[in-house]
């Protein structure tokens, strides 16, 4: 989707554009969720995962690893999303973080 590229506005603007979930990528870890929408956030890598186990839901670093394939990580992502939408409570939904902000005043970067 073409949206802001800030963490929550992206995610409030694929929400209000009718997404049943959202898969956010980070690197840094952004702790951001959706009251509306399950936001399931995926690490790039292993170190982050560590560092933020009770925020990052899923692990992609073991591709840069030489752990499992990109084919893999992604059928592990779909089983996950698939999962989620019955049994799993994504790490926002635990927290209780419902972020959401439609824009943001003055300049954004």
């Amino acid at each position: 989707m073409y949206a802001f590229g800030n963490d929550v506005e992206g995610t409030t603007a694929e929400t209000a554009a009718g997404a049943d979930i959202v898969l956010f990528t980070t690197g840094l870890g952004t702790p951001t969720s959706n009251p509306v929408t399950p936001v399931v956030k995926i690490a790039s890598n292993t170190n982050l995962y560590r560092r933020m186990p009770d925020i990052i839901d899923i692990n992609t670093g073991t591709i840069i690893e030489g752990e499992e394939t990109i084919q893999q990580a992604g059928e592990r992502i779909l089983e996950y999303v698939i999962v989620a939408n019955d049994e799993t409570e994504c790490a926002g939904v635990r927290h209780g973080q419902n972020d959401f902000i439609p824009w943001k005043r003055g300049v954004s970067l």
